[in-house]
């Protein structure tokens, strides 16, 4: 039997990437799963059980979790997604920043870890060397899943353009970057071009508030700017849905979930030219611009929405490549750790 934690996703109303994967992975995981939350869980394990966790904790809040680790009588896995908090700890929450380094810390004690990426596999690796872990378990690539809602892939009969509408999904705060959208929307705007800019996203509450503020003003002076603060996976499915292209310009990101989930509606992505985006940007369907250029970005967007001919064939690409999925996820979960049980 998996234990499969979701402590803070069973209790969660928002939709950020930890909660994608951790709903999606229980979706799929099936009856050889079941949910469980700290501390209110029968630990009564058997050798054979596995405690499987993909969420951020610290001995702070859950206390007893690092005796847990040291003395549990069944197998632990986890799910590793960033180190973030430590690369950018200026623009993350302070909570976050505070946990994160005991949070990698305890995975060392964990019998098997994933990561979302080759790129976050380096950091969790690089930093168990940094802190002098002699002991460390094997570091494994899980890819995430792209099938964000369930929903059937969207391939298209034909490879035209749709029109002139732009969408960015992710939560405001710096590290999404929105702010780099506006200024190129802004520049584009003033010259005449016609076009909607959907941003979707919940507010950072220590880093968004100046970012809204800006959208609201500039929202006053041009009607294409379309917040939509609350909107659920359905109303994301049909912004997709009219969209000639989405655009994610992070400085920063573990996997990139809305690359993956705007390629499975059949929209090219306009991304970040990141190392950990490039592990799947450079599959086909995505346009790589420099990260955080004023100027690149401006002339990708003028692009993308008067040249058919590139979009036709970058929706083209999305349709075609191959795209992982979440039941693909769990099933190497599912293996993994059965394989394991098997060989001792």
């Amino acid at each position: 039997m998996i234990f499969f934690d979701v402590t803070k996703a069973g209790g969660s109303g928002h939709r950020s990437g930890l909660m994608r994967v951790s709903a999606r992975l229980g979706d799929e995981l099936g009856p050889a799963a079941r949910e469980v939350r700290w501390p209110q869980w029968d630990r009564g394990v058997q050798a054979d059980d596995w405690f499987l966790t993909s969420e951020l904790f610290s001995e702070d809040e859950r206390p007893g979790i690092t005796d847990f680790l040291a003395t549990c009588r069944c197998r632990t896995a986890a799910i590793f997604h960033d180190a973030i908090p430590l690369r950018y700890s200026q623009i993350t929450w302070p909570q976050s920043v505070a946990r994160h380094p005991g949070y990698m810390k305890l995975l060392a004690h964990f019998d098997r870890v994933w990561a979302v990426s080759a790129a976050s596999r380096d950091e969790l690796v690089g930093f168990w060397k940094w802190q002098g872990l002699e002991e460390t378990p094997p570091v494994e690539v899980l890819a995430l899943g792209a099938d964000f809602i369930g929903q059937m892939r969207v391939t298209g009969s034909g490879a035209e353009a749709r029109g002139p509408v732009l969408l960015s999904v992710g939560i405001l705060e710096p590290r999404k970057n929105q702010a780099l959208l506006l200024d190129a929307a802004e520049v584009l705007w003033r010259e005449g071009v016609k076009f909607e800019l959907h941003l979707v996203g919940r507010v950072n509450p220590h880093f968004g508030k100046p970012l809204v503020a800006r959208v609201q003003k500039l929202a006053g002076k041009f009607s294409g700017l379309r917040y939509h603060a609350a909107a659920d996976d359905a109303a994301v499915a049909a912004l997709y849905a009219r969209a000639r292209v989405s655009l994610f310009p992070t400085i920063a990101e573990g996997c990139g979930l809305p690359l993956l989930e705007s390629l499975w509606q059949g929209v090219p992505c306009v991304c970040s030219d990141l190392p950990v985006l490039r592990e799947n940007s450079d599959g086909g369907g995505c346009l790589a611009v420099a990260v955080n250029d004023p100027t690149a970005w401006t002339e990708a967007l003028r692009r993308v929405l008067t040249d058919d001919a590139l979009v036709a064939r970058l929706k083209r690409e999305a349709g075609e490549r191959p795209l992982p999925t979440w039941a693909a996820a769990a099933k190497t979960l599912r293996g993994a750790l059965s394989s394991r049980l098997r060989a001792s």
